[in-house]
C-alpha cells in the first residue's frame, strides 16, 4: 500500500515534510504509522496529522506531526520520522519494528490521531493515505475534512485536556469567536477606529472560514473577504501574508482603498500581516513585529491596572525581527526579549518560561501563551479586586480565551489585534506611528547542499563555510543602521539573506552583496 517511488531524499523540517505533493503519498502513509506509535507512547492520547504545504504554491503539499498539547513533533522525533520516509518498502516493517522498541511504545493501547488537510487539489488523496497508515497499525484515524493548521492544532489540544475547549471547529468559533464578540460589547468605538476591515485569503482555507464566521459577528466587525479561490485564484500565488511580506507588494485580487487597513492571511492560515496603500499608492506593512509590540502594549496596560504587574511578561523574536521593534519593546515599553533560532517551536518553549510570553516571528506567525498562575491570578482578581481591577481582569480573561496558545493563528490573531485597535481608538495610521521601522530586504540563495551553512547565536552568525562570517561583517560595516545575517532553510536547499539598513537603496544593495558571497563561499547554484 502506497509505495516508495523515489529515491529523493526528504528530510522532516521545522515545519514537517514539504515538497512536491507527487513525491508525498508514501510519506504520509509512513507518518500515519508514526502517529500511532507516538499517540501509544503518549499513553494513547490524541496525534494530530495536517496535510498543508502551508505558504508554498499549489503544486506543493506537506505533511506534519502535531504532539498531544497542540504543539509541534517534540525535536527528538524529527529523525525518526525522517529515518521512516526514507527507508525502503522492503525494510519498513523492520524499521518500524525497531522504532517501536527503540521508543518502547506499548502497541496493545488503544491509538487516536486527528486529520486535517488544507485546500490543495492533492490533499484528499494524502489525506486518505494518512488514514491507511493509521489503520494499518490498528490506531482510530479522525477525518477533520479541511481545516485551518491552527484549528487542528486546537482540536488535538481539547482532545487532550477538555478545559481547553470542545474538539471540533464548532467549538473553536465558539471559544475564539464567542470571547471577541463578548469583549467588543465592553468596548466602545472610538477615536480613529472603524470596524471595516478588509482581508487578503490567499485563495486559501483561511478565507474560507472567515467567511463562515462573517456572519456571526453582529456587526462588531465589518469583513470585507478578498481571495477566497473563486474565480480563477491560485494558493498563495501573487497573494497571502509570505508573498506581502517577502515581496512588500500589496496582493493581487483585492481592492485598495488609501488608508483603508487590510489583513493578509496565508494559504493554511497560521500567519497574518497587515498593510494599507497610502495617497501615493506606496504599501505600508505592519508585519509580526508590530502585532506583537501591540499586543505586549496592551497586556502590560491591562496587568497594570488589574493590579497584577507581578506576573512576569517577556517577548520572544527571531533573528529577522526588525532591530527598530527591539529597540521599541526594549527602551520604550520596557519588556524583556529573548533572541531564539526560527522556528515556531524554538519561540513557543522559549515563551513558556515567561507567565505570559508573546512570541512572533516578523513573517506574521505568532501568539500569546499564559501559564496557570497568570490565569489563577487574574480569576482571583476577578472575583476579588475593587471594580476597576475586575473589569480589566475580565477583559484580559476574555482576551485569553481569544488566544489560540498551541500555535500561530492568523484568525485568532486577527481578533486579537482588532481588539487592541478598537480599545485604543487607533486606525492603521496610529499603530504605524508608534516607531519607525528600519528598511529591510529578504532574498533567497539556491545552493547545492544547505547543510553546508551552520550557524550560532539565535542564526545570527555564520560558522561555516569559513570566511563567509568575516566578508558578511565587512559588507556590513559600511552601511549606515546596516545589520544581515544568512541562515539555510529547514527544508529546501536555498539559503535565506535578510538585511537592514537606513533606506530602502542601502538595504536592497546589502542584501544583494551578501547574497552574492553567499553564491560564491556556499556553493551557488544558479
Amino acid at each position: 500500500m502506497h509505495p516508495k517511488t523515489t529515491d529523493v531524499f526528504i528530510q522532516y523540517g521545522t515545519a514537517g515534510f514539504r515538497t512536491k505533493a507527487n513525491l508525498l503519498e508514501h510519506v504520509v502513509y509512513r507518518m500515519g504509522l508514526l502517529a500511532v506509535i507516538r499517540s501509544r507512547v503518549k499513553n494513547g492520547r490524541t496525534i494530530g496529522m495536517m496535510i498543508t504545504a502551508s505558504h508554498n504554491l499549489e503544486p506543493d503539499n506537506g505533511v506534519k506531526l502535531i504532539d498531544p498539547d497542540g504543539e509541534m513533533l517534540e525535536q527528538s522525533w524529527e529523525e525518526i520520522a525522517t529515518r521512516m520516509a526514507n527507508v525502503s518498502d522492503n525494510d519498513l516493517e523492520s524499521i518500524t519494528g525497531q522504532i517501536i522498541k527503540e521508543v518502547n511504545a506499548d502497541m496493545s493501547l488503544k491509538a487516536s490521531v486527528y486529520i486535517g488537510m488544507d485546500t490543495r487539489y492533492t490533499s484528499p488523496r494524502l489525506a486518505a493515505a494518512a488514514a491507511n497508515g493509521v489503520i494499518a497499525l490498528k490506531g482510530t484515524p479522525k477525518e477533520f475534512g479541511i481545516v485551518t493548521t491552527p484549528i487542528l492544532h486546537f482540536c488535538v489540544k481539547c482532545r487532550n485536556d477538555n478545559t481547553y475547549g470542545a474538539p471540533s471547529e464548532e467549538g473553536y468559533y465558539e471559544k475564539i469567536v464567542g470571547s471577541f464578540k463578548r469583549i467588543r460589547q465592553k468596548l466602545s468605538v472610538s477615536g480613529a477606529y472603524n470596524t471595516t476591515l478588509y482581508v487578503d485569503g490567499a485563495n486559501g482555507v483561511g478565507g474560507k472560514k472567515l467567511n463562515i464566521i462573517k456572519k456571526t459577528l453582529d456587526g462588531e466587525l465589518d469583513l470585507m473577504l478578498f481571495n477566497l479561490g473563486g474565480n480563477g485564484g491560485k494558493l498563495n500565488l501573487n497573494c497571502g501574508a509570505d508573498y506581502v511580506k517577502v515581496s512588500q507588494r500589496v496582493p493581487v485580487g483585492v481592492e485598495h482603498v488609501p488608508y483603508q487597513r487590510v489583513a493578509s492571511l496565508d494559504g493554511d492560515g497560521d500567519r497574518i500581516v497587515y498593510y494599507y496603500v497610502d495617497n501615493d499608492e506606496k504599501m505600508h506593512l505592519l508585519d509580526g513585529d508590530r502585532i506583537a509590540t501591540l499586543l505586549a502594549s496592551y497586556i502590560t496596560e491591562l496587568l497594570g491596572t488589574c493590579g497584577a504587574d507581578q506576573l512576569k511578561l517577556g517577548l520572544v523574536q527571531t533573528a529577522y525581527a526588525n532591530g527598530a521593534s527591539t529597540k521599541y519593546i526594549t527602551e520604550e515599553l520596557k519588556i524583556p526579549v529573548s533572541c531564539v533560532k526560527t522556528g515556531v517551536k524554538n519561540l513557543h518553549h522559549e515563551a513558556l518560561k515567561y507567565d505570559i510570553g508573546i512570541y512572533f516571528e516578523a513573517n506574521g506567525h505568532g501568539t500569546v501563551v499564559y501559564s496557570r498562575e497568570a490565569k489563577n491570578t487574574l480569576k482571583k482578581i476577578d472575583e476579588d479586586g475593587d471594580a476597576e481591577q475586575r473589569k480589566s481582569a475580565q477583559i484580559l480573561l476574555d482576551f485569553i480565551d481569544m488566544t489560540n496558545e498551541t500555535v500561530g493563528d492568523a484568525i485568532s490573531d486577527l481578533f486579537l489585534v482588532e481588539t487592541v485597535l478598537c480599545a485604543r481608538g487607533l486606525d492603521i495610521t496610529g499603530w504605524e506611528n508608534t516607531y519607525r521601522d528600519l528598511p529591510s530586504r529578504q532574498l533567497k540563495v539556491t545552493v547545492q547542499d544547505r547543510n553546508a551553512i551552520q550557524t550560532t547565536d539565535a542564526e545570527r552568525r555564520c560558522i561555516s563555510p569559513e570566511g563567509l562570517q568575516e566578508r558578511i561583517d565587512e559588507i556590513v560595516s559600511e552601511v549606515n543602521s546596516g545589520r544581515a545575517f544568512v541562515r539555510p532553510s529547514g527544508t529546501e536547499d536555498i539559503v535565506r539573506v535578510y538585511a537592514e539598513g537606513d533606506t530602502q537603496e542601502s538595504a536592497d544593495k546589502l542584501a544583494e552583496d551578501v547574497a552574492q558571497v553567499v553564491r560564491e563561499l556556499a556553493g551557488g547554484v544558479n
